[in-house]
Formats: C-alpha cells, structure tokens, sequence
C-alpha cells in the first residue's frame, strides 16, 4: 500500500492538492502536527475541491506517534538525498510504503533523516532551483510507485466514455 506522508505542512493549497492526489491514487494520507493551517480551511477545500470528503487521511501529534502506528518502509524525500526516486523497487503491492514529505519551509529535519540515509531520495532538477512544489512532488513520486506496480486498479479511461465519444468529435 502506498502511503504518503507530510511532516509539519505548511500551505493549505499543496495539502488539499495532495489531497486530491491521494483520492485518484487510492494512497492514504498522514499528516504530522502541527500543521500550519486548519483543515477547514478555506483554501484546502478550495485546492481539494469536492473530493477532500474522500480522502483517507490520520493526522499524528508528531512524528514519533506516527512511527510507532505505521510499521513499513519508509523512503524520504529531500534534497539531500543522493539517490533518484527511480532507483527504488516500489513494485511489491503488499508492502507499506511510507513517502515522507518535509514542511515547505524547511524540509525534513537532519535527526530524522540522519537513521534513514539509504531510503533518502530525491527527484533530479537543475542547479537552479532548489525544490518542486511539494504537490508536484508528491504526485511524480506516487506515480513512479503506482507504475511499478502497473497502476493496480486504476482507470485507464473513463468508465461512461467510449471511444466513439472522440471518433464522433
């Protein structure tokens, strides 16, 4: 199962995206205290449309809390990782996996990154820019896991569309 994780999220539109991610993904969402925003948040529900009602989320008094509940393998994602997200074997649909996402701001702290350096990962980008939106990121890292997995029981296309709906266009 495909989990992700946002540690201490600052900005409501990336959460309610993520939410929104995380309903079309089938992923379950964990989010570490505190955050920096309400969950009735306008502008969550405003990024997560209608779907936020659908989301399968556990929010966590702090990280510990959260280790102590989810047993898995936990990959995180930061800058300091030397690793692309690409080089990991996500394929095994059965086991938990946990993708930690740092606050916007600062990232994931180094004490909680220093026990995990080999399941540190990052997505290549240029010098010129320090880190992806965290929304995008999410959605790139869930993606690569649900390919390896051939995307499960995702839909392929819409189940009340057929293809005459575009040969009649």
């Amino acid at each position: 199962m495909i989990n992700v994780v946002l540690f201490e999220p600052e900005i409501p539109a990336n959460t309610g995206n993520i939410m929104r991610t995380c309903v079309a993904t089938h992923t379950k969402l964990h989010l570490i205290k505190p955050l920096g925003f309400s969950l009735d948040d306008k502008y969550v529900k405003r990024s997560g449309v209608n779907y936020i009602s659908h989301c399968d989320y556990t929010v966590y008094e702090n990280i510990d809390e959260f280790f102590a509940k989810n047993p898995g393998t936990y990959y995180f994602l930061t800058r300091y990782g030397h690793q692309p997200h690409t080089r990991f074997d996500y394929s095994d649909p059965k086991e938990n996996l946990y993708f930690i996402f740092g606050k916007e701001s600062t990232g994931i702290p180094r004490e909680i990154l220093k026990p995990h350096l080999d399941h540190c990962l990052r997505i290549p980008m240029t010098d010129q820019v320090r880190a992806l939106n965290l929304s995008n990121t999410v959605a790139i890292v869930v993606y690569e896991a649900l390919r390896q997995q051939n995307y499960l029981d995702l839909l392929f296309d819409e189940p009340h569309k057929s293809k005459t709906y575009i040969e009649e266009a």
